[in-house]
């Protein structure tokens, strides 16, 4: 699947108006460019997403973090998927509350990781792939390590941090299931110089009904 990476509502609009955009993924730094509330903001993203619709916990400690989460998930509902951070605390979150509310373990870097998000019960384990390029040196070699951890678990695999359509297709090529990117990165994955010539070229020397 291919969400929108966004928490600003005009392009959560655009976006769903394409009809292939099957969600919303926001964290923290998305919503505070919102000119809302993020409680205001995460409802009207709610009314807008044809599916799930992801939400980062900011909160640092469990006990807080759960109670985080099932905020969270009363102003979502059913389509409220829970961003916990990789940490020893985020992973006991995560234990806590998948069986109940959807969980997407943030910012893995390791396959280690994404072995403790599997057994956490993680829906889903998000790798940053442009930022663990640059950080690790191989974003890409971080997917194909998580995607050999995760074979043939329930776990799924989220590439986000994509900068360009080809780190987007190499991601999936790598073993990511899904993708969330922002709006410019969505509309720039639906073109190509040779496609726009090539429906240049049949407009001019075709005919249609």
């Amino acid at each position: 699947m291919i969400y929108l990476d966004s928490a600003i509502i005009s392009d959560a609009k655009i976006a769903i108006k394409y009809g292939w955009i099957k969600g919303i993924t926001t964290n923290p730094t998305l919503l505070a460019k919102s000119d809302l509330s993020p409680e205001e903001t995460l409802q009207q993203l709610t009314n807008i997403s044809p599916g799930e619709l992801y939400y980062q916990l900011t909160s640092t400690e469990a006990e807080t973090m759960i109670a985080e989460g099932k905020k969270a998930y009363e102003l979502i509902g059913e389509k409220t998927v829970l961003k916990i951070p990789a940490t020893t605390i985020g992973f006991q979150v995560t234990a806590t509350l998948s069986p109940h509310i959807s969980c997407a373990v943030t910012a893995i870097y390791g396959g280690a990781q994404a072995a403790v998000a599997k057994e956490a019960g993680a829906k889903y384990a998000i790798a940053y792939v442009n930022r663990a390029t640059r950080l690790l040196g191989d974003g890409l070699s971080l997917v194909k390590e998580m995607a050999k951890v995760l074979e043939g678990s329930n776990t799924e695999i989220l590439a986000a941090s994509l900068k360009s359509p080809q780190e987007a297709a190499d991601a999936l090529q790598a073993g990511a299931h899904h993708l969330t990117v922002p709006l410019d990165i969505l509309n720039a994955m639906t073109t190509h110089e040779l496609s726009e010539k090539t429906v240049v070229e049949f407009n001019e020397k075709g005919q249609g009904i």
